[in-house]
């Protein structure tokens, strides 16, 4: 068996940790949960609001549900930072592996993280009206098209439908580096590539389990890292020993390609490598800290 090792890889602004010093376990790790993923007495807790999102322009005949968080303190006096997440479901879920809004409850009351507004986002159903229930199943039908693909259209999607309807309720800044993207799995390669297209409007990514392998092409930007003038992003990879290995290619391996491609072209970048598989357990369980080195200095 290969052995893990504590691993610390310095740049100028690069780091890479693999977590574990064991050999690497017959069966995924499954990682437990802190009290920021936890109610927490005395808390403030922001508001989340369902919306549906139909008649795209960008994706026409699809049909997807959207979420707004909205935290405790946002007054509306000054601009909010703002975090867009794909596969919403995913992330809205307050009993599901990331519980945005507890956490985010949890890290803005400390002052861990600034006050910031969350949209999470569902990929397209080509369906004239939604599952009954968002999730995974059935699975919308236009995911890979809008996640996998290096492509400018989801970000344009974004950028001129939903976050100018989110934005006609609420101050948003338009300082990218107060901008985060995230998602997990097709949704990590999706939030890289939103920044990647766009780092004038989101420079900070977080990306889980992130399929940065040859589904839509995906495998081409640790090359592109490489050639291209660093663009100023900040960017937090996650992922496990234990996650996909298929015909579009193997995960652990993409990551660990993006990591040695983003410590050469001196990104400020960290790579957290665990046990986990191909899931939001390890992401989940470490997003608190995600968060914390993501928005330091920013708050």
């Amino acid at each position: 068996m290969r052995l893990m090792t504590w691993i610390v890889l310095l740049g100028l602004a690069g780091v890479v940790v693999a977590e574990d010093s064991k050999p690497e376990a017959s069966q995924p790790k499954t990682y437990e949960y802190g009290p920021d993923s936890s109610r927490q007495d005395g808390v403030p807790q922001g508001k989340v609001t369902m919306h549906v999102w139909k008649d795209s322009k960008v994706f026409p005949g699809t049909i997807r549900r959207y979420w707004v968080y909205v935290p405790a303190q946002y007054t509306g006096n000054s601009d909010a930072s703002l975090m867009v997440f794909q596969d919403g479901h995913a992330y809205v879920a307050e009993s599901g592996q990331f519980r945005v809004p507890i956490v985010f409850d949890n890290l803005i009351h400390k002052g861990d993280m600034p006050v910031t507004i969350a949209v999470l986002i569902d990929p397209g159903h080509l369906k004239d009206a939604l599952p009954p229930k968002p999730g995974w199943q059935p699975r919308p039908e236009n995911r890979s098209v809008e996640y996998d693909s290096l492509l400018p259209d989801y970000t344009k999607f974004l950028l001129t439908e939903i976050l100018p309807a989110v934005e006609k309720d609420y101050r948003i800044t338009s300082d990218p580096k107060g901008r985060a993207v995230c998602g997990i799995s097709s949704g990590g390669i999706c939030a890289f590539t939103v920044a990647w297209e766009r780092p004038d409007r989101f420079q900070k990514v977080l990306s889980h389990v992130g399929s940065f392998v040859n589904i839509r092409g995906g495998d081409h930007y640790p090359a592109l890292i490489r050639k291209t003038e660093n663009k100023g992003l900040r960017v937090f990879l996650q992922d496990g020993s234990h996650d996909l290995d298929n015909q579009h290619g193997n995960w652990p391996l993409g990551n660990k390609q993006m990591a040695a491609a983003l410590v050469f072209a001196k990104y400020d970048f960290k790579f957290v490598f665990g046990e986990g598989a191909h899931n939001g357990n390890h992401g989940g369980a470490i997003l608190p800290d995600s968060l914390r080195w993501l928005w330091r200095n920013e708050k």
